[in-house]
């Protein structure tokens, strides 16, 4: 995998490239970006190739259902303002001629490419069409890396591939969390036990501790025949192997909450129908303290609880621990990176945090993605 810090700086200049980078952001009720950590961590990238004299177009899809990408488009304009950056939201076959009017170091966002069904299918019409625009790929956007999309792996077969600087950061560092240095924990959260068994099972292997919170700790609540009240439970429970695994750990304690909305801990056996799981406690967060002294290389994905919901005090625990530790880390998925920043802990502290959600898992899990494959 070729990075672009590889091409000689004088061969950018003038050059058209298509930047495949992270345009998939949170949002307010009226549409606007709430969240700009991943446009950060791709900036590098858009500076490296305006500072060099290319002529760049950025593509990405940004929600589920065809939104505009305008409001990304203008965070992006806030976040580097000395950049001049247009916003193309017209048809894409309009595009190339539009592309083809850029001076050098300035930038064209493309509309949402989810809106042409050419994107998700990797028709090679659209390959071609956005082909055309540029004579150069870049790939930056690790989150879209596990999706077999036009932008990110069928124009890859068309133009001279290369990784930006957050896609080779990226690869680099879950590349180290496959093969960690001892000793190791892995702390996984999130829901959905069946999606996560495959890589609970490849930790087991790979770690020296592998602890599970979130939503999955239920389920092994559930398969140890605890109580679990009103909590969130998966379609598959962790098998026997998993859990008497010596170096799988679950909570020791929980917080729970009531349906009149209080909350206490208590230990998992004596969580009653009426309660809801909602996160972790300190005798787990204790637990939990000695591995994360001793470790030399720590993963960590998924909140410890609900936190979107306000149980924010134990993710916010782990995170301090974590963040005193000498380990390499490397943190991300799902809501991780939203949890810490609600957490206040400074994340330069906290080692890599990757942008990655659910393609950052499938790489742990595959050491591989179709989105870096196509890259070489």
């Amino acid at each position: 995998m070729r990075c672009i810090d590889k091409i000689p700086a004088g061969e950018l200049k003038g050059k058209r490239v298509f930047l495949r980078t992270i345009l998939n952001l949170p949002t307010a009720p009226d549409g606007s970006v709430t969240d700009i950590f991943r446009l950060k961590q791709g900036l590098p990238t858009v500076e490296f190739l305006v500072k060099n004299g290319a002529k760049v177009i950025i593509a990405g899809y940004f929600g589920r259902k065809g939104e505009s990408m305008r409001p990304v488009a203008e965070a992006l304009q806030k976040l580097a303002p000395e950049i001049k950056i247009y916003f193309f939201g017209t048809p894409f076959e309009q595009a190339p001629a539009e592309a083809a009017a850029l001076k050098e170091g300035e930038c064209l966002v493309l509309e949402n490419t989810r809106r042409d069904p050419g994107e998700e299918s990797n028709d090679p019409k659209f390959v071609r069409l956005l082909a055309s625009m540029a004579d150069i790929f870049v790939s930056d956007s690790l989150p879209d890396a596990h999706r077999n999309y036009a932008s990110s792996v069928g124009i890859a077969k068309v133009l001279p591939p290369y990784a930006g600087f957050l896609m080779r950061d990226e690869v680099a560092n879950l590349s180290v969390a496959r093969t960690p240095e001892h000793p190791s924990l892995a702390i996984l959260g999130g829901a959905k036990f069946e999606t996560k068994a495959p890589l609970i099972k490849l930790l087991l292997e790979k770690y020296d501790h592998v602890f599970i919170a979130g939503a999955l700790a239920n389920d092994v609540f559930k398969a140890r025949g605890l109580p679990v009240g009103r909590s969130l439970i998966s379609k598959e429970l962790p098998s026997e192997n998993i859990l008497s695994n010596p170096r799988f750990l679950a909570p020791i304690d929980v917080t729970v909450e009531r349906s009149d909305g209080q909350a206490r801990v208590k230990k998992p056996q004596e969580v009653d129908t009426d309660d809801k799981i909602v996160d972790i406690g300190p005798d787990t967060i204790a637990l939990l303290a000695p591995h994360i002294a001793s470790a030399k290389f720590i993963l960590w994905s998924g909140p410890t609880g609900m936190y979107e919901n306000g149980y924010i005090s134990w993710t916010t625990a782990l995170a301090e621990l974590i963040a005193t530790s000498n380990a390499k880390k490397v943190i991300g998925g799902g809501d991780t990176i939203a949890a810490i920043e609600a957490t206040g802990v400074p994340q330069e502290k906290l080692g890599f945090l990757s942008t990655g959600g659910g393609a950052m898992l499938a790489y742990l899990l595959k050491g591989t993605l179709p989105g870096i494959a196509a890259l070489g």
